[in-house]
């Protein structure tokens, strides 16, 4: 019998297992338990269950446990956990723009630490678990930074979380803004594959060469945080101040005052750098000049040096944007308005894409009297990064 076990057990289930104890102890009749168990290296108590379950008629089933059985999911047996991890990890989250996956800095152990604190019970191998439901993934840090890691950046991301919170407590809109990667406009070959009839592949350019005469599209992008809805200015010319404000501009007329009618300001999220950034002159006098025509109270926050691929809209809408056009050649600026508007997701995310045929100049100079007079006020913290402009100052 001892040698049945060694040569059987090990080739089945749990359910098969405890049914082949209870099936030898039940012919041994009494005493039958214990000689099992002693001759398969178990408790007497599991062969007994074996063979009460054959002498009353155990249901044939492919299942190995019965149905109910097991513990219940962490997030039913303790509500609100899911939603308390996403809270931690958010403020921190990066965004690979290609990939449209989520990334955190902080490590399980420590989520399931400041879970405990919060009164949850869970160890870090369900923290582990729970991101990957929420679709964060285990990723490496080589060249997910552009630059040296300023001294003040983690205190500048809490900074802009708490405003970002600040304003989606008050139900004023927070945006998110940046200009996509600029894209060859013709019949160039795009990274990635689509299905096509077989031996029917789409024909393309053999070279790269820009098109003298069909400059780069430049898609600038605004992303509502709260209402996971996006626009696009796809531009003709040139990324400049005026551009990423006249778009800013194109979408609170067309979708930020018809979801916000009642809103006195608004939060800007953005780069340090490009046609927004926390050291363009042009980008602060349009935006001072915007408040005042709006009235809006405007607030904007800057990311860190170096930390541009962080910013929400890069992995909520743009990579997005990427995945939807990838192997199709973007033959005209009418195709590209186009693959942006019909790029949606799963979870809700609507894009309205206008094509801006608007020439704008670049080194437009902004004398230190007239910059010196914008109604910008630098807040205590970074007042470089963090800034407001307030229309009543005009």
């Amino acid at each position: 019998m001892r040698e049945f076990f060694d040569l059987a057990l090990p080739h089945l289930d749990e359910r098969q297992r405890r049914f082949a104890r209870g099936a030898f102890s039940h012919m041994l009749g009494h005493g039958g338990n214990a000689a099992v168990a002693r001759a398969s290296g178990c408790s007497p108590d599991l062969v007994g269950r074996g063979r009460r379950e054959l002498e009353t008629g155990a249901e044939v089933t492919d299942r190995v446990r019965r149905a109910g059985g097991g513990r219940p999911p962490v997030e039913e047996a303790q509500p609100g956990i899911v939603q308390a991890l996403d809270a931690l990890v958010e403020p921190a989250t990066r965004g690979d723009p290609m990939t449209a996956l989520r990334w955190t800095t902080k490590s399980t152990r420590t989520l399931a630490g400041e879970l405990v604190r919060q009164g949850y019970s869970c160890s870090y191998a369900v923290v582990n678990s729970l991101l990957k439901a929420l679709g964060y993934s285990l990723q490496g840090t080589a060249k997910t930074l552009e630059g040296s890691a300023h001294p003040d950046r983690d205190a500048q991301f809490r900074y802009l979380a708490a405003q970002v919170a600040d304003f989606h407590a008050a139900g004023d809109p927070v945006i998110s803004v940046d200009t996509k990667k600029k894209e060859l406009v013709g019949r160039y070959a795009n990274p990635g594959v689509t299905w096509q009839p077989a031996g029917e592949p789409i024909q393309v350019n053999d070279h790269d060469f820009p098109d003298p005469d069909m400059p780069k599209a430049v898609p600038y992008g605004i992303y509502d945080l709260a209402r996971d809805e996006g626009w696009v200015s796809v531009g003709m010319s040139a990324d400049t101040g005026d551009f990423a404000l006249n778009a800013i501009a194109a979408w609170w007329e067309h979708m930020g005052r018809p979801a916000y009618p009642h809103t006195r300001r608004l939060l800007i999220t953005a780069d340090a750098g490009g046609s927004n950034g926390h050291r363009n002159r042009l980008f602060k006098a349009r935006l001072a000049e915007f408040a005042a025509q709006t009235g809006l109270e405007i607030t904007v926050c800057h990311f860190p040096p170096g930390t541009s691929k962080w910013n929400k809209i890069e992995h909520r809408m743009f990579s997005h944007i990427t995945m939807n056009w990838r192997g199709r050649p973007l033959t005209s600026y009418e195709t590209v308005v186009n693959l942006i508007g019909s790029t949606t997701t799963t979870t809700g995310l609507t894009i309205h894409a206008d094509l801006d045929k608007t020439v704008y100049e670049k080194g437009i100079t902004i004398t230190n009297k007239h910059f010196n007079a914008l109604p910008l006020h630098r807040h205590e913290f970074h007042g470089d990064w963090n800034y407001t402009v307030k229309p009543e100052d005009r």
